[in-house]
């Protein structure tokens, strides 16, 4: 009989419950949307009730659906969207919305714990030395990590902060539920930037840092690897997710974690690029470094004894639902949007009808701001070079390009920073299932594009072969070979010069706006 693990994919639409092997085979699941719950100008929140009810909706209708035998489930493995805030009572019920990682509510509290009398780009050298040398890293100036979230509520929402007994990741916080215990993972809570993160089997708070930020330790979790087993799941959440009490809840791991684990380049000098909602492109490395200028840092990896490329830009296949949802197809009477899949299918169609390079119109996917490999949340999307000829094919390609060459300038870091280009890219995420954009990759990056299997269920799939791993059912070398490729797409040399051409306007336009962005938009979502 054939064992299986239930996962629990938390994005940031909603929460994806699916079965796999313990070899990383997809078997069935359930998806439910959950909503955001914006707080301009710049407040970005969701429910925690919501998370947890549609775990449970989609969990009743994979159990109907009756795929697998659930006396089979030897372990639930949670993965979910990283940087964000759940401050939670000593029963573990939340006190307020989830701060999901979009909320820059706490830049102002972060600039000011960062700031010293003499300041290096916003930050005390002392106390920026002591974050990079222990952690690998330092709080963001946009607020948007874990710690600004903190920081803000302590400061903005003293009624929540005095009741608050923990604050945890969103991950670490459906563990609670399924298990009753409180704690986050050496790779979950990194960028709290409050770990000393140099030797990745030996993490643990730094009382130095916790006294630089002000944040109570009584406050924090406790830490454990990600493959380390939180506890056995309760009887009556169980029930609610039909399958036996007392299987191991494994430590899991955020979804960045996830997916590179689900990507299957996990061995060293292998990479994959990501496109969902944000986007990024990682690796995993040995050692602990920093680039702080551009945003990329090594950071513990769920593979024990592992670091990985941590860098993220901010929106990328959100672009394209901004095209459907907006520009396309809107809900304003005018027309009846067609169903999501055939919304991308025509997008696609559009996209293939318009020549590299879009008859020179240029899209910059910076809805809400960037954050690698330029940190700064005043940055806003815009089509440039539009004409009276422009078409809407023009328009639609342009939107897959610009999200190319946002990545690409992503990848020139990301290279430099590992010491040397990647060969290929595993490519996984929504993005990956368009063969267009996966061409316009290849093409824009000048690197072979490896589409692999299933791949939007790279993270889940990284939950379960993380499970596995803990339960001692693979190795590393058992997940790199488990992982399919269905698709391989190679550079068409006949484009390089037309996308070195647009590349490099592409930067060009951002050196010659970022003053003009910062000017308009200092107070601005």
């Amino acid at each position: 009989m054939t064992d299986h693990v239930l996962t629990i994919d938390l994005g940031t639409s909603g929460p994806k419950v699916a079965w796999f092997t313990l070899d990383g085979r997809y078997v069935a699941g359930e998806f439910e949307a959950v909503d955001l719950v914006l707080d301009p100008p710049h407040g970005v929140e969701q429910r925690p009730a919501d998370w947890w009810a549609a775990v449970l909706r989609a969990a009743q209708r994979l159990g109907e659906a009756r795929a697998i035998d659930p006396a089979t489930a030897v372990a639930v493995s949670v993965t979910s969207q990283w940087s964000g805030t759940v401050a939670v009572d000593r029963s573990g019920d939340p006190l307020m919305n989830a701060v999901i990682w979009m909320d820059a509510r706490g830049a102002r509290a972060t600039r000011a714990m960062a700031r010293g009398r003499l300041n290096v780009a916003g930050y005390d050298p002392r106390k920026l030395k002591r974050w990079i040398s222990l952690t690998g890293g330092a709080p963001s100036h946009s607020g948007k990590d874990p710690i600004s979230h903190i920081l803000w509520i302590e400061a903005e929402r003293p009624d929540v902060a005095r009741a608050t007994h923990c604050y945890l990741e969103p991950k670490d916080w459906l563990n609670q539920r399924l298990t009753g215990r409180m704690v986050a993972t050496y790779d979950s809570i990194a960028v709290h930037w409050l770990t000393d993160n140099r030797d990745p089997a030996r993490i643990d708070y730094v009382p130095a840092l916790l006294a630089q930020s002000g944040v109570a330790r009584a406050k924090l979790p406790d830490l454990i690897a990600a493959t380390d087993i939180v506890g056995p799941l309760l009887p009556a959440v169980a029930a609610d997710l039909g399958v036996p009490a007392g299987i191991p809840v494994v430590g899991g791991t955020p979804d960045v974690q996830s997916a590179a684990i689900g990507s299957g380049a996990v061995r060293d000098g292998e990479g994959h690029l990501y496109v969902g909602t944000s986007s990024w492109v990682s690796g995993h490395v040995r050692e602990k470094k920093t680039d702080l200028a551009r945003g990329i840092a090594s950071l513990p990896s769920p593979l024990p004894g592992r670091y990985f490329i941590a860098d993220e830009q901010e929106t990328a296949g959100e672009c394209l639902n901004f095209l459907r949802d907006q520009v396309l197809w809107p809900a304003d009477g005018l027309g009846t949007p067609p169903p999501p899949d055939d919304a991308y299918r025509r997008i696609d169609a559009l996209a293939m009808s318009a020549p590299a390079g879009c008859n020179g119109v240029l899209f910059f996917p910076w809805l809400v701001g960037e954050r690698t490999p330029v940190d700064d949340h005043r940055l806003r999307a815009a089509w440039a070079n539009v004409s009276i000829s422009t078409t809407r094919a023009d328009l639609v390609r342009s939107v897959l390009e610009g999200v190319a060459y946002n990545a690409r300038w992503l990848l020139g870091s990301v290279e430099k920073f590992r010491g040397g280009p990647f060969p290929w890219l595993h490519f996984i995420g929504g993005g990956a299932n368009s063969p267009v954009w996966a061409q316009i990759f290849a093409d824009v990056f000048d690197r072979e594009i490896r589409v692999v299997a299933d791949p939007i269920r790279a993270n889940a799939r990284g939950a379960a072969l993380l499970a596995a791993l803990a339960l001692g059912r693979v190795d590393i070398e058992g997940i790199a070979r488990s992982v399919e490729i269905a698709a391989t797409y190679h550079p068409d040399a006949t484009t390089r010069t037309v996308h070195d051409e647009a590349f490099d306007a592409f930067r060009s336009f951002h050196k010659a706006t970022k003053g003009w962005y910062r000017a308009r938009n200092g107070g601005h979502r």
